[in-house]
């Protein structure tokens, strides 16, 4: 039998999520359900428009949310004491102390709680799962035009914990320190921040974010003994470059192996999957086989701790400037 999902918050984010659940063929898309009555964009699909979160859950097994952070708490709670299983978009909520609840709730259920941490999912991204990542050092740059959507919230939490949920899933260790600062340009929070993060065992990852540039970049680089990888998130592509014996190395599936001045250098081009499709399909196969989500509850909590250390040492060096 098939899945019954529906989503939760028809924003931005969530009309990709209505577009995609409404042409995945191994669900059954019930509908939707926002607060305001008419929903620009849904009319491209055809969907229940649900009157009530309550008679929407009636009807699924599960739910996507995409409501604007500060509801995720009481929105993703209602749905799990609703035993239905979530997919919430990140960052997973305003506060670890929400983050817990949701957490316990999923758990003392028996249910899924996942983080919409899009970028796990991206191509540039999946080229390396299978790679040997040691890094030590992880340079990050992502930089937006403006847009006054999400502007409510730090570049922090619109942008940089994006990179902040990379760096972890790659690092694997405990913070040792944060040293942060940031600037506020056109609204009340920073619009520009950069973080500076050592590791326990010495990684180091300098991250950079920004919502008022003229130009989009979404870049990490990683360097590690003998390698330097550099992951395009923008064009989903990665090169590889590394020192290599005298043996010609084995070419990773997709890549394009070249040999220059002792350097093996690969390039793994995108494979044109879209990066939410995979991860609300992630989410129902979680549901379905009862098994982990690619990010869980737990890892949306590491990234939403790690981001309110970075804004707190970032308003330390705020307050000194004024």
């Amino acid at each position: 039998m098939a899945i019954k999902v529906g989503v939760v918050g028809v924003g931005v984010h969530g009309l990709h999520h209505v577009k995609i659940l409404s042409a995945l063929p191994e669900i059954e898309f019930k509908g939707i359900y926002d607060i305001r009555p008419v929903l620009t964009g849904t009319e491209q699909v055809i969907c229940t428009q649900f009157s009530s979160l309550k008679k929407l859950l009636d009807e699924v097994d599960c739910v996507t949310v995409a409501v604007p952070t500060s509801k995720h708490h009481e929105t993703v709670l209602e749905c799990l004491q609703r035993d239905k299983s979530v997919l919430v978009e990140k960052p997973i909520a305003a506060s670890t102390a929400e983050a817990d609840d949701m957490i316990r709730e999923a758990d003392k259920r028996g249910l899924v709680l996942a983080v919409g941490h899009l970028e796990r999912f991206n191509s540039a991204y999946r080229s390396m799962q299978n790679a040997l990542i040691k890094p030590a050092f992880i340079e990050s740059h992502r930089i937006s035009v403006f847009n006054p959507r999400g502007t409510d919230v730090a570049v922090v939490l619109d942008l940089m914990i994006h990179d902040i949920d990379i760096v972890l899933d790659m690092v694997k260790r405990p913070v040792a320190s944060v040293h942060a600062s940031g600037v506020s340009v056109v609204t009340d929070e920073a619009d520009i921040a950069n973080a500076r993060i050592e590791f326990e065992g010495g990684c180091v990852a300098n991250l950079t974010a920004s919502r008022i540039s003229q130009r989009k970049m979404r870049k990490v680089r990683l360097f590690q003994r003998n390698a330097y990888i550099s992951m395009d998130f923008l064009t989903g592509e990665t090169e590889v470059f590394s020192l290599h014996s005298d043996s010609k190395p084995e070419a990773a599936p997709g890549a394009i192996p070249q040999l220059m001045n002792g350097i093996s250098y690969q390039k793994h081009p995108s494979d044109g999957m879209n990066a939410l499709a995979l991860e609300i399909t992630d989410f129902v196969h979680s549901v379905r086989d009862g098994v982990k989500p690619r990010v869980s509850g737990i890892e949306g909590k590491r990234a939403l701790e790690l981001a309110s250390l970075i804004m707190e040492s970032m308003n330390v060096s705020m307050q000194t400037l004024e």
